[in-house]
């Protein structure tokens, strides 16, 4: 089969022939019909993102994907040749343990988490990818989207997991800081999807924020942030109302923490600010405040067992709307031009690779 190698970080990427897995416990051989791409996976690829810790060797890189089941190992009982799957890179070791390993498939482990990459290293920009069979979802019920268009759920399935753990539920007001990013305009859709009532989203480009607007619907108003704090949380509060329920941060490598502190003054008494994007500075939390308001603070990094049935349900249903996310489609042989145009997409652009 064809397939992408990387050598290493840094190193020769190649479009080469491989041989084609065979299934062995625990796992299936999907034939991938779509893989999605990071916008920062030319980056990744070459070498500039020292904090990934990517598989020994040459491996395929690729995260998410939709394909179809061409064969399964032993000890798979469910999963059935010809069956349509989505594919997410997140896996988490099976076993009965206290703190079960992850790592994302393709891309990168936590350094104690490594000798699981060694074992699952390849990812789903090639012909075909053989994965755990935890990493594979059933796509039934969902034949009105073609590949292309159902693989850009990938985009939705993370601040879904974070919208789960912050508990939305609704008829709540919820914040999205960042809702201008591919992830945090995800959350939006997503967040409509789920019953909330009112969803701010905030960012720093007034156009950007319109534009998600219009994706998400009459339930979705906008906050240009200032860059200060107290104003900014004063504007949230009054297009929430009050205050919000629910923050939800994904900005990316914020450079100070002011976006995420305007979120949290936002909310009301025994409000949830979840922290899903990353920073590089810390964040100075005011503890009294903290305290008397009784906020909390939670941290959720992807998403638990299930989360992808769960999204795929309100796919299925007709709740989530992933029609505004435009897929950006290139024939596999093109992975270079395609990275570049990942790195430029807009927030409602989606690159999809297509063997």
């Amino acid at each position: 089969m064809k397939a992408w190698q990387l050598q290493r970080l840094g190193g020769e990427l190649r479009f080469t022939d491989v041989r084609t897995p065979e299934p062995r416990p625990g796992s299936a051989l999907v034939r991938i019909e779509a893989s999605a791409l990071m916008s920062y996976l030319k980056a990744y690829v070459e070498g500039k993102l020292p904090a990934y810790n990517p598989p020994p060797g040459p491996f395929t890189i690729g995260t998410n994907g939709v394909g179809v089941v061409e064969a399964v190992g032993r000890d798979v009982w469910h999963l059935k040749p010809g069956q349509r799957v989505v594919l997410s890179s997140y896996f988490v070791a099976a076993e009965n343990v206290e703190d079960p390993a992850q790592v994302l498939i393709g891309l990168t482990s936590s350094p104690d988490a490594a000798q699981v990459l060694v074992d699952w290293p390849d990812g789903t920009l090639a012909e075909y990818a053989l994965m755990p069979v935890e990493a594979l979802t059933p796509a039934e019920g969902l034949d009105g989207f073609d590949a292309t268009q159902l693989v850009t759920v990938g985009r939705c399935i993370i601040p879904f997991g974070g919208l789960l753990r912050g508990r939305l539920a609704a008829g709540e007001t919820l914040v999205v800081n960042g809702a201008t990013g591919a992830y945090g305009t995800a959350a939006v859709l997503v967040a409509v999807a789920m019953g909330a009532a009112q969803i701010i989203a905030a960012g720093r480009k007034p156009e950007a924020l319109e534009a998600v607007a219009r994706a998400g619907g009459p339930r979705v108003s906008t906050v240009t942030l200032t860059g200060n704090v107290q104003k900014d949380a004063g504007a949230i509060r009054e297009a929430a109302n009050g205050g919000a329920h629910m923050a939800f941060d994904m900005v990316g490598q914020a450079r100070d923490p002011r976006a995420t502190l305007a979120a949290l003054h936002s909310l009301r008494r025994g409000g949830r600010l979840v922290l899903m994007g990353s920073m590089t500075t810390d964040l100075p939390v005011p503890y009294t405040t903290l305290m008397l308001n009784s906020w909390e603070i939670i941290g959720q990094f992807m998403y638990p067992a299930g989360a992808y049935r769960r999204l795929l349900d309100l796919l299925r249903s007709g709740q989530l709307d992933i029609s505004p996310i435009r897929p950006r489609v290139y024939p596999l042989a093109s992975l270079p031009e395609a990275m570049e145009a990942a790195a430029t997409a807009g927030n409602l652009e989606c690159v999809v690779m297509q063997p």
